[in-house]
């Protein structure tokens, strides 16, 4: 390899760009519209505009990805994690022209990324694995049955999707058919695919991963384990490694079935397999993520192993640097940095950072997809960075996690980090010789009221007005901010000027910048208080938009447009 087309954004695209110059390879990055000036753009050595702002099209739009590899001279393409990085269409599009893919080969991703696949896998290997549907459902009549069937609570899931999204747990079978119908839109929109299928869901379970990594040489290795049980919405918010308080039995079984599952499926790359552990002891596999993973760092700085640079040296060709699983050094946590307001409900907040001051120090690493004055945008994922922390023993993690959240400071938009920091005071999660934490304890048991962000009033005006420029001749487009040009006409078109609703105690607002899905109730009904009116899209992410008051709605806003933060978008009178 001599130059790598990053086909992602943020903070995973900046890690890649890090990566391709310890290996020695040139990297190039795409940007959105909202991207221009973002720092992974800055850190590539050549940088190329996707032009447009939604996920599907810019970083999910393969053609356009392909075209400005083969006009940068690319002759890979690494592509992080999300979008695109585990749709095996894309991975085989880029072996069809010509490129290196870094990642598992297409058929892999086939079978593993598509969660009925890997689950037969799972089965034939031995792997413990609970009860589920054998192929995606067709609608929500046979999500039901299998609830009737099973029990509940089931997990209704995106097949071919990870991250959180399109994964739905219904409690109740009246609630089956909305949870159904979300999950299919979230996934269609995260991956572009809609097909679910469902299982039975374990309740108050710990989230425990295995990393691994595969050469061409039939050497696949366990990195080692991880807990990611603190999450929000099926979203992570904290993860650990080596996971804490497992015996050596249970750690040995996560390993074995991790390597068995990845060796019958001719596994190449980096990977996770991911288990779910109940409180009774039952050990259940999830899913194959065929893709690095976001928390990485935390089996990086405990194995002493660089996963991206041996992604690099896998796709070249090359052996593992490493034969056996290494013994871990010390303990790391991982708090994911997202632009989300804690006290409100965990809602994406973008705006502009105008104070971003991580902390340093021994111990203390920042992976980070933004600097001080960088914008954050609503059209994709809330994360911004990621801090991570490593101690000696996980004891002294602690103390210096405490301290290096206390030095960060985020100012201009509302952000996750208070929550951090009560979870490192909580006994729950902290506490010696006890681990209490499950993947619903935030919603079920955190009980710690943390105050609610001051509301960016100021919109973030991300998009672009194109033209065209002549130098010597020869025709260049130009593409400028909008709101450098405010006021300003562009080939006979005006720059859009961004207004703030003024709201009353009537007036349905938008809780959160991002797309107006759909009205789920019609203009004219009747609508109580704290009904669910509408659903939002902000951030990859699908919000509830509720009646502020009983009346009857007037509709205002139109679905499938996007709105700023307290824009106004209907009326209870």
């Amino acid at each position: 390899m001599q130059k790598v087309l990053i086909a992602n954004r943020g903070e995973i695209a900046v890690r890649i760009a890090r990566a391709c110059r310890d290996y020695g390879v040139a990297c190039v990055a795409v940007y959105s519209d909202a991207d221009s000036d973002a720092l992974h753009v800055s850190q590539a050595d050549e940088a190329y505009a996707l032009e447009g702002q939604r996920p599907t099209d810019t970083y999910l739009n393969i053609d356009k990805l392909l075209a400005v590899a083969s006009r940068a001279g690319a002759d890979a393409v690494h592509p992080g994690y999300g979008f695109l990085s585990e749709r095996a269409d894309f991975a085989r599009a880029v072996q069809a022209a010509g490129l290196t893919w870094i990642g598992p080969d297409p058929h892999t991703i086939d079978a593993l990324g598509d969660k009925v696949q890997a689950r037969r896998i799972a089965l034939k290997v031995g792997a413990p694995l609970v009860a589920g549907t054998q192929d995606p459902v067709r609608d929500a009549n046979e999500v039901r049955a299998f609830a009737e069937q099973h029990g509940l609570p089931i997990a209704i899931k995106a097949a071919f999707g990870g991250g959180g999204r399109g994964l739905k747990v219904a409690c109740q079978l009246d609630e089956i058919d909305d949870l159904y119908a979300s999950a299919v839109r979230e996934a269609v929109s995260a991956f572009g695919r809609g097909e679910c299928f469902v299982e039975r869901f374990l309740d108050r379970p710990r989230h425990i991963e295995a990393q691994i990594i595969a050469d061409r040489y039939g050497r696949v290795v366990v990195v080692g384990t991880r807990d990611c049980s603190l999450q929000r919405r099926n979203q992570k918010l904290v993860e650990e490694a080596p996971a804490p308080f497992l015996d050596d039995a249970l750690r040995q079984r996560i390993h074995t079935s991790a390597h068995d599952i990845c060796t019958e499926a001719g596994y190449v790359g980096a990977g996770t397999v991911e288990f779910l552990l109940s409180a009774d002891g039952t050990l259940s596999f999830l899913e194959v993520n065929t893709r690095l993973q976001v928390e990485h760092p935390v089996t990086e700085e405990t194995s002493g192993v660089d996963l991206v640079l041996e992604q690099l040296r896998v796709a070249d060709g090359l052996a593992l640097s490493f034969n056996t699983t290494p013994a871990p050094r010390g303990h790391s946590f991982e708090f994911r940095i997202n632009a989300e307001d804690a006290g409100n409900g965990f809602l994406p907040t973008p705006g502009t950072l105008e104070t971003f001051q991580p902390p340093s120090g021994p111990g203390v690493r920042l992976d980070s997809g933004v600097i001080e004055g960088s914008r954050v945008s609503a059209h994709f994922d809330s994360m911004i960075a990621k801090l991570i922390v490593t101690g000696a023993t996980r004891e002294q993690a602690i103390r210096r996690a405490r301290r290096a959240l206390a030095e960060f400071r985020i100012e201009g938009v509302a952000s996750v980090l208070p929550f951090h920091r009560a979870v490192m005071d909580h006994d729950d999660f902290t506490a010696a010789g006890r681990f209490a934490v499950h993947t619903r304890w935030i919603e079920t048991e955190f009980a710690e009221r943390i105050s609610i962000a001051p509301r960016n009033a100021t919109p973030v005006d991300a998009s672009v007005l194109r033209t065209f420029v002549e130098i010597d001749g020869k025709r260049h487009q130009l593409g400028l901010p909008a709101g450098l040009l405010a006021g300003i006409k562009v080939n006979g078109t005006a720059a859009p000027a961004l207004e703030t609703a003024t709201a009353d105690e009537h007036s349905v607002t938008t809780p959160v910048a991002g797309n107006l899905h759909a009205w789920v109730v019609e203009h004219g009904a009747s609508v109580e208080a704290g009904q669910v009116i509408a659903v939002m899209e902000a951030m990859k992410m699908e919000t509830q938009v509720k009646a502020p008051c009983a009346g009857t709605l007037r509709i205002i806003g139109a679905p499938g447009h996007y709105y700023d933060a307290c824009a106004q978008i209907g009326r209870v009178e």
